[in-house]
């Protein structure tokens, strides 16, 4: 029995020794104290700041003018969101609900991108002057509800991979590719379109932003939009907004809704 213990007690220095020495090859490669992690702002891997305009190639009669009294084709409403839709009085056309977290994206509508911190990323848009803020990290949620709601933002990152390769945890070879995911509650209830068609305050509203270049040189993002809301539709509603980025802010014409 004595041969076993000091051959694990042999085992047990060379193991030590090991775990020193690699120690010390680690101080001597990192040249100091360990790092913190890089913020959200310096960790992203792809630019979704500057100006951007959506680009408008289909629902061309749901999102450039307002549809009639009505007009729910393509949302999956149930008969209470219907009802609640056929309410929609049209002297209320261009009310701030039409602009909502789950609606506003959907708009025709000009983007301001920026970093508000280096843990807040900040959408602004000039149809109906709202902001949207996309906070990374652990943070409080408001007290009360609002048109914008809640965002809690994360990178989706992969080797070498896209979106797809982001949320299937990607391999780390290749240059570092993601997308941004966001998910945001605390809405209070507004409409999906501008003729009223509703959500409810107890929609959950989960995006995925995506960044592309054209062949031409154009810069783009898509932006997947899921609408969840158990009271007023009967499955989730999904849509793809694209926006084109523009060179500068010459085109930004702030236009408020009606509160």
């Amino acid at each position: 029995m004595d041969k076993y213990i000091r051959g694990f007690f042999v085992a047990a220095v060379i193991l030590g020794s090991g775990f020193i020495a690699s120690a010390q090859q680690g101080g001597a490669r990192g040249g100091g104290p360990p790092q913190p992690p890089p913020t959200p702002q310096a960790a992203a891997p792809i630019d979704l700041t500057g100006y951007w305009v959506s680009v408008v190639t289909e629902d061309w009669r749901w999102r450039m003018v307002t549809p009639p009294k009505g007009d729910f084709a393509s949302v999956p409403l149930n008969a209470e969101g219907q009802k609640v839709g056929n309410s929609w009085d049209p002297a209320t056309d261009g009310s701030c609900l039409a602009y909502g977290a789950a609606g506003l994206m959907r708009e025709p509508t000009r983007l301001h991108i920026t970093w508000d911190n280096p843990q807040t990323l900040k959408i602004e848009t000039d149809t109906a002057v709202q902001t949207r803020r996309l906070m990374f990290g652990s943070n409080q949620a408001p007290a009360q509800r609002s048109l914008q709601g809640y965002s809690v933002a994360e990178w989706e990152v992969a080797g070498g991979g896209g979106r797809g390769g982001g949320r299937g945890g990607g391999g780390a070879q290749g240059p570092q590719r993601g997308n941004l995911k966001v998910t945001t509650t605390m809405l209070s209830a507004a409409w999906l379109r501008k003729n009223g068609v509703p959500y409810s305050e107890n929609t959950t509203l989960t995006e995925y932003f995506d960044r592309f270049p054209a062949p031409n040189g154009d810069e783009w993002f898509v932006v997947t939009t899921i609408v969840s809301d158990p009271k007023y539709l009967t499955q989730d509603f999904v849509t793809s907004t694209h926006f084109k980025k523009e060179a500068d802010g010459t085109k930004w014409a702030p236009k408020p809704c009606k509160p």
